[in-house]
Formats: C-alpha cells, sequence, structure tokens
C-alpha cells in the first residue's frame, strides 16, 4: 500500500503533469476541418484558441468534441478562447475567404 511510505519505500512515484503546444494555419475550404484528434482519456484538459485573420470574409467557428463545445463565433481581426475538460477532437469551420491560426494547449497526467 502506497500512502505514507513515499516512493523510497517501494511505493509508486506520483502521476507527472505535461503540456502540450499545437499551433498551425487555416484556410478555409467550407467544410469543417479537423485540426486535432486524440483517443478519450488521453487529455484531462486543453485551451483551444482561435484567431480569424483581418482580411478574412466572414467569421470562423470551432467545435471541441464533436458537437460538444463552440469556440466562437470569432469575427475577422478576433481572437477566442475556451478551456475544455477531457477534449478528445478540435475541428474548424470556415468559409472559403477566410484564413487565420488556431493554436492548442494540451495537459496530460502519465504515470511512471
Amino acid at each position: 500500500m502506497c500512502g505514507s511510505n513515499g516512493f523510497n519505500s517501494a511505493c509508486c512515484p506520483p502521476a507527472q503533469m505535461f503540456q502540450e503546444k499545437i499551433c498551425g494555419n487555416f484556410n478555409g475550404t467550407g467544410a469543417d476541418q479537423t485540426v486535432w484528434a486524440a483517443p478519450p482519456g488521453d487529455y484531462f484538459e486543453g485551451t483551444f484558441q482561435i484567431f480569424n485573420s483581418a482580411s478574412s470574409t466572414g467569421t470562423v467557428t470551432g467545435t471541441i468534441n464533436p458537437g460538444a463545445i463552440a469556440v466562437g463565433p470569432v469575427p475577422p481581426g478576433s481572437t477566442f478562447s475556451v478551456a475544455a475538460t477531457n477534449p478528445t477532437s478540435f475541428t474548424i469551420a470556415a468559409d472559403v475567404g477566410e484564413s487565420g491560426t488556431y493554436c492548442i494547449t494540451l495537459y496530460k497526467r502519465v504515470l511512471a
């Protein structure tokens, strides 16, 4: 039994926390673009951000997990961020003439 004995007394070490950051560009195609996906349970939290270029012709939206959490709508020249627990995917919906960047910060717990 682990507990007050600590790691040096043959107990399991505590979980390690890792942060991953993924950024990229998007150009609207008129169809939803999945820019990131992971199996359920891989990440316990994430922050998802969309920047819609000032030269875009309309608003852009994102979705974390199928149909679950909206990111936006993001008008041209603006940024919108949302945090979510247990993320599994991030999809961006942008029409032709819309472009910008996205950044995802993910948090993972790993048992040694």
